[in-house]
């Protein structure tokens, strides 16, 4: 069983003084309230073998620490927490000048780095490298992170985030962030940005949520389901514990979609599909055609999930630096005896169409009701999506290189799949899952097999 040294505990802080500050949450950020954190882990390699660990601890360390308190100053939403007042009907994060950041440094006894970075490896292998937010009946705390040194080899960044303060285009733009200011400090520039310094356009993020309209009353549709979940006027913060827990036995596997492989599937599409598919389209179908084949679920339906970033999409858009949630979810059910069988790629592939189609009647179209359909697909075999290629999670270097493996650990216990870019930057597809040992072996044959066949 692989263990950690704990070194340092640190409480992180903007350098300058702040006022207190409340942030609303609206309809995007209560749909998340009582789901999992998002957790993810950067494995980075040492660019040289010389005084691994020293420069660890006497520039690496430092230099990050130092790197976060200057991003922490335009992120101010991260330090706060999300309460829920008596007096208030809503939610709210809550910053009070002296709260911080959890920054863990440890250090790995017995892992093995390269192991860890592998394609396949044993779920419970990674848990200790996972940082945790404080979550009561009444408060959650927003950010953690943790950075673990594997000596002679690398070390690891983990961040866990409450979804109900951010999504994943936000929590990515946090990281870029903190990677633009670290690496400034790395390079060592005479003129280093100071506290007072502006960041880049796209990665100052705009934090008034005020450009959130709600017009048909989602905000109110949203409350009530919470309060009366478990309730009545529940108000606990607390998160569902059904889908909380780590499954034993799990092996997480990192694939590839190439980019010929992509336009494989494509091709094959179009020989049916009389509508242009996107990548996204084609690689979930593929994925959940595969998936249910491999698990051959008893349900009679299949449940999609993925989410669909709505900056752009709503009646009035707004920023894309948005900073918090701003993604909605589309829900695709299908029959499981049509999934299984050969043609399950099509099926799927027009399930996930036919969703993206009902987008040009606005993505907030009858969102009100979007409680009260992902309750009614709760008893369906479901699947989601975590993640997204555009986040470019493979392009944050801190200054010492680019990751060797980004890994969305929370997928582990929700039972998603994740996409990102390809490491290898060539225009593919990562994607990760959690399955069982006899259900990943069998994944990874026909995985290969079907895109062969293709």
């Amino acid at each position: 069983m692989a263990s950690l040294k704990l070194h340092q505990l640190h409480s992180v802080a903007p350098p300058d003084a702040t006022t207190a500050t409340t942030f609303p949450l609206t309809f995007f950020d209560i749909l998340w309230l009582r789901l999992p954190p998002v957790e993810r882990l950067f494995f980075y390699e040492f660019p040289n073998r010389t005084s691994l660990t020293s420069s660890f601890f006497d520039i690496i360390v430092p230099n990050l620490k130092h790197s976060l308190s200057l991003t922490l100053q335009h992120f101010i939403p991260l330090l706060g927490n999300i309460t829920w007042p008596l007096e208030s009907s809503n939610p709210i994060i809550n910053y009070i000048p002296g709260d911080a950041v959890s920054f863990t440094v440890a250090e790995s006894i017995s892992d093995n780095f390269n192991l860890l970075c592998s394609n396949l490896c044993e779920v419970v292998n990674r848990q200790h490298l996972i940082p945790h937010l404080n979550i009561s009946h009444e408060k959650c705390s927003l950010l953690s992170l943790q950075l673990t040194l594997f000596p002679n080899s690398g070390f690891c960044i983990g961040i866990t985030t409450h979804h109900a303060a951010v999504d994943g285009k936000s929590s990515t733009m946090f990281l870029k962030t903190w990677a633009y200011y670290c690496s400034k400090l790395q390079e060592q520039l005479t003129q280093f940005p100071s506290s007072s310094s502006s960041l880049p356009e796209n990665l100052t993020p705009f934090l008034d949520r005020s450009v959130i309209t709600d017009p048909s009353g989602i905000t109110e549709a949203f409350v009530d389901s919470w309060l009366n979940y478990d309730g009545p006027n529940n108000r606990s913060l607390k998160v569902w514990d059904t889908i909380s827990a780590v499954k034993t036995e799990q092996v997480k596997g990192l694939f590839e979609l190439t980019p010929s492989h992509i336009q494989k599937l494509k091709k094959y599409a179009q020989s049916k599909v009389k509508t242009k598919v996107s990548t996204f389209s084609v690689t979930c179908a593929y994925l959940l055609s595969c998936l249910v084949k491999v698990e051959e679920p008893k349900d009679e339906r299949v449940a999609f999930i993925f989410s669909v970033d709505c900056r752009s999409r709503l009646d009035l858009p707004i920023l894309q630096t948005y900073f918090g949630n701003c993604v909605f979810p589309q829900l695709v059910v299908v029959e499981t005896k049509k999934l299984v069988k050969n043609d399950g790629f099509f099926v799927a592939l027009e399930g996930i169409i036919d969703a993206l189609n009902k987008l040009e009647d606005g993505v907030l179209n009858e969102g009100e009701n979007w409680m009260s359909k992902i309750q009614s697909s709760l008893s369906d075999r479901l699947f989601s999506t975590a993640g997204s290629p555009r986040f470019e999670v493979y392009g944050i270097d801190f200054g010492w290189g680019r990751p060797k493996k980004v890994d969305v650990t929370s997928i582990d216990k929700t039972g998603a799949f994740s996409l990102s870019e390809s490491k290898n930057n060539d225009g593919g597809v990562e994607i990760g899952l959690a399955l069982n040992k006899v259900e990943m072996k069998a994944f990874v044959a026909l995985f290969h097999q079907q895109l062969e066949s293709f």
